[in-house]
């Protein structure tokens, strides 16, 4: 492929797969270069009870500067903001954005209690056409389907089906966060510990050789004699 450079990326339409959704559900679509202020703007204006202002006009996210740009779709468009809050609300992701809309969606379940999760891991089908980079060689251009992993997550204020797979019930997220807080705590805690110990222990078997009763000498390498014993080994020499 170092003769072809890509060109563009088609992202193919992927059914939703919760069935029997209301009316009245929002769908967040959620991208690498979305900002999660502007996600979580319009996401708890959809849901709380009372909705916030929105910066940007018509009660939308602003759009963010070149391709990252915040897309929210709805899945009726003639809603107005007055009416009461959703009672559902549906994120996706594709590919990068994965771990951003799982953010999203702990923030949401954080600042809206009560909220039932079902999870749906997929694959979202992506076209690359890939051009050459010198046309005059002859060599046609390339179009390459490929599968992105993708992840849908629907919240909702009514009970879902519990026996389905990915399936959440709503819990006390205060007391998890606490619990994660306290945990990270004591790991902190024991690694400052842990390297105040290591320097003592160093100081204490230093190169030096000392111990606690004084310097003390090593005994792993062998001295050689001394001027004197040299001199004495020459006079007896001398005297035989």
């Amino acid at each position: 492929m170092e003769n072809y450079s890509k060109a563009r990326t088609v992202e193919q339409p992927c059914p939703c797969p919760f069935l029997g959704l209301s009316s009245d559900t929002t769908e967040v679509r959620v991208k690498d270069g979305s900002k999660i202020r502007n996600l979580m703007r319009y996401a708890l204006s959809r849901m709380e009870v009372k909705p916030r202002a929105l910066e940007g006009e018509g009660g939308r996210p602003k759009s963010e500067e070149g391709d990252s740009t915040t897309e929210v779709q709805e899945a009726t468009c003639s809603q107005a903001p007055e009416k009461m809050p959703s009672r559902q609300i549906v994120f996706t992701g594709t590919g990068k954005g994965v771990s951003k809309a799982i953010t999203c969606v702990e923030i949401l379940k954080r600042r809206v209690k009560g909220l039932h999760q079902q999870t749906r891991l997929l694959f979202s089908p992506v076209l690359e056409v890939w051009e050459p980079l010198e046309p005059a060689a002859g060599l046609d251009s390339l179009t390459v389907n490929r599968n992105i992993p993708a992840i849908w997550v629907l919240l909702s204020r009514d009970p879902l089906d519990a026996s389905l797979p990915g399936y959440q019930a709503p819990g006390n997220v205060d007391a998890l966060w606490a619990q994660a807080a306290k945990e990270d705590a004591g790991v902190a805690g024991g690694q400052r510990h842990g390297g105040r110990r290591k320097r003592g222990g160093g100081g204490g078997g230093g190169g030096r050789g000392k111990g606690p009763g004084g310097p003390v000498r090593q005994t792993g390498r062998s001295r050689g004699p001394g001027k004197g014993q040299s001199r004495g080994k020459g006079a007896l020499a001398g005297q035989e």
